[in-house]
């Protein structure tokens, strides 16, 4: 009985053992892993690059813009008034007013100017509506400030670009990044809205995505696989060059039995792990780090200096500085690389 017990206990730990040992389920392993087998049938020396880690999201007291306030005096008056103005100026004047988080100081503004525009047609006092006016101009004005600090200012934001949980799935269930997709195509959606003076929209939301973002840290994983991907892709590329540049694989273009273990490794690696994996970083680039970039790029007017090196880098699909413009080169000088590598021994991929 005892040995039977015990049996049933060393089972279950060599199982974990062993899917321990498989080096394509988890991304770094895996692309270490191609880059050794890479070196491998080539017979050449493997060469793995130092991956250089990526910048946090600048600081929150970085990001977060000053928000100008109105004249004091000019509020508590209003305050008086009488309109629905005075509840709203009333709610900011109270203690948990002076503490306003980003998204309810952006419900305020808008709030206020919705009620002060609601509000001038009954206010005699020319004066009075004269500053009154002023007042909303100025909101109006410094609406895109409230705007940023509640999408890029927001604590929120962090754990969805942390780079401290690891890098993109492999092989993932279903598609790890199909709601906050939909969370940020409709975030997007109402910031245009909004900018374009569309006040009528509905923040409502916007809560629950700030809860996911929160929950998940899939933006902070991508750039860590682009990061990888770049690096060991180019590693790889190294490799097929030097032996390109080298002793042909082939003579006179005619397989032979290296070329067939090459071939092999191009299938059951490169085409069957490799890529599947460049595939879902791909989508899921698509899907979030496109449309994080148009985040940030509507509102550029406002974006402080602190934050745009980040933006050129880790968001930017084209920029000079772009991480997703390495990536793209990469992998167009890879595919390349094993075309022209194949290509000796008449194996060139689609030929």
């Amino acid at each position: 009985m005892a040995a039977t017990g015990l049996f049933r206990l060393v089972i279950p730990v060599l199982v974990l053992l062993l899917a321990g040992c498989n080096p394509f389920s988890d991304a770094r392993p895996m692309m270490d892993e191609y880059v050794e087998r890479v070196a491998r049938v080539l017979e050449v020396e493997p060469e793995l690059s130092v991956i250089v880690p990526a910048n946090q999201l600048p600081r929150r007291r970085d990001r977060v813009l000053a928000m100008p306030d109105l004249d004091m005096g000019i509020l508590d008056f209003f305050s008086l008034y009488g309109c629905e103005l005075q509840y709203v100026v009333g709610e900011k004047n109270s203690v948990m007013g002076r503490v306003m988080q980003p998204l309810n100081r952006l419900r305020y503004e808008i709030r206020f100017i919705q009620a002060a525009r609601e509000c001038l047609p009954s206010v005699k006092d020319e004066g009075l509506a004269k500053e009154l006016g002023k007042a909303v101009e100025s909101k109006l004005v410094s609406l895109p400030v409230a705007v940023w600090n509640a999408t890029w200012g927001v604590r929120e934001v962090e754990e969805l670009f942390t780079l401290a949980e690891g890098y993109y799935p492999v092989a993932p269930k279903g598609n790890p990044v199909s709601d906050l997709a939909i969370d940020i195509a409709r975030l997007n959606g109402t910031v245009a809205r909004l900018l374009s003076g569309d006040l009528s929209v509905s923040l409502d939301f916007v809560g629950e995505v700030h809860q996911r973002w929160l929950a998940e840290h899939r933006a902070g994983q991508l750039i860590n696989s682009a990061l990888l991907l770049a690096a060991r892709l180019n590693d790889a590329t190294a490799l097929l060059k030097q032996r390109i540049d080298g002793r042909p694989l082939c003579l006179n273009g005619k397989p032979n039995n290296q070329s067939d273990i090459v071939e092999s490794m191009f299938f059951s690696v490169y085409i069957a792990k490799v890529q599947p994996y460049m595939s879902e970083v791909a989508r899921a680039r698509a899907e979030l780090s496109v449309p994080f970039e148009r985040l940030a790029k509507m509102q550029v007017d406002v974006m402080p200096d602190s934050f745009r090196a980040w933006y050129q880098r880790y968001l930017s699909q084209d920029s000079q500085a772009s991480l997703w413009r390495e990536l793209d080169q990469a992998m167009m000088n890879h595919t390349r690389a094993w075309q022209v590598l194949l290509e000796q021994c008449g194996l060139r991929p689609g030929a």
